[in-house]
């Protein structure tokens, strides 16, 4: 098992599922057991060797050091005890299931049932070059079958690929073999798992290199994705100048109708940007969330937004109908009283 301390998927694993006496039993009659800290040095050398994230994750491993099965996340007592048995079996165990599949590449059930035990233990990624091994026996037109999306769906990560641009450009075919609603899915999925390592780490030029790749896709809920990731990014290199270029551009568009995301946008705004003009859009884009949920947050925020730019009299306005809904629900007035006794006294 690899684990941190900081994991609370891995503590609640070790205090519940090896907490349990018939799991001890069965682990100690069958394997050799042993956790280790991906952040200590063994612990480190173990993550690189297997090439494993996510945690925690349990690593079958033979004498030879041979990776025989592999699972991740955190499990349930049932579950992990399957999982557990599973690995014990020679033929569900992956070394079996990839020679089986590459003695037969274009067989779809041997493909994917590789591929669905590969993936319990590792990323989307890693699943991606036996994925194409078997897609490069199918012809465009044999794509379109419901083992073949489970395929693509589960394997397919590049976004340039023949196959999700198959399916980019024959969308209505897949949904007929599988749904809408998967389908979607997956061209979310993929443009998500194309951009979140660059914002992860601050990568702004492989980020926007592929960035102008995802844009090519041109649906509504993909353009909305790209546009938070794009204030991700921004937000966490601290360039003030590509927050507020990204969000004067996609804000009204994307998200006018989620009063969370404007007041989260906003409050970015309060925070760092000083420019009087921009801050005006704030407020509006803070006025629209108010219309959609008249809360007390939103009206403090828009009071400190006013008062930032020095209109007073609209800050005390908003700061006191923040603390009407406040003192309506009961709640501690600490903090519009603080912001209150400061307007009146200016």
């Amino acid at each position: 098992m690899l684990y941190a301390t900081w994991c609370p998927h891995c503590n609640k694993m070790k205090t519940t599922v090896f907490n349990d006496q018939k799991v001890l039993d069965f682990l100690n009659k069958n394997y050799i057991c042993v956790w280790k800290n991906i952040e200590k040095e063994e612990g480190i050398a173990i993550k690189e060797k297997f090439n494993t994230s996510g945690l925690p994750i349990f690593l079958f491993i033979d004498a030879k050091e041979t990776l025989l099965y592999a699972i991740k996340g955190e499990l349930t007592t049932a579950t992990f005890m399957l999982e557990a048995q599973n690995a014990l079996n020679p033929k569900l165990q992956l070394p079996y299931l990839e020679k089986q599949f590459l003695s037969d590449p274009s067989n779809a059930n041997k493909c994917l049932e590789y591929l669905m035990t590969l993936r319990k233990g590792t990323d989307r990624p890693n699943l991606s070059k036996p994925t194409h091994i078997y897609l490069e026996t199918q012809s465009d037109k044999e794509l379109v079958s419901e083992t073949n999306w489970r395929i693509i769906s589960n394997g397919v990560t590049d976004i340039q690929s023949r196959e999700f641009q198959y399916v980019l450009n024959h969308k209505k075919d897949f949904e007929k073999v599988t749904s809408p609603i998967r389908v979607e899915r997956k061209i979310i999925n993929i443009v998500s798992e194309l951009l979140e390592p660059y914002t992860l780490n601050l990568d702004s030029i492989g980020y926007f290199k592929d960035r102008a790749i995802a844009k090519t896709i041109h649906l509504q809920k993909t353009d909305s994705l790209i546009f938070s990731y794009d204030l991700t990014l921004a937000e966490r290199s601290s360039n003030w100048g590509l927050y507020k270029k990204a969000s004067l551009e996609g804000t009204e568009k994307y998200v006018w109708n989620t009063d969370s995301k404007l007041k989260e946008i906003a409050q970015v705004y309060l925070k760092e940007i000083n420019d009087t003009n921009a801050l005006k859009k704030a407020m509006d884009w803070t006025k629209r969330a108010l219309d959609l949920n008249n809360t007390a947050d939103g009206n403090l925020l828009l009071a400190r937004l006013y008062w930032k730019i020095k209109d007073r009299k609209s800050a005390i306005e908003y700061a006191k109908n923040a603390k009407a809904i406040i003192t309506e629900m009961g709640w501690n007035t600490k903090d519009v009283d603080a912001l209150l006794q400061e307007l009146n006294s200016k």
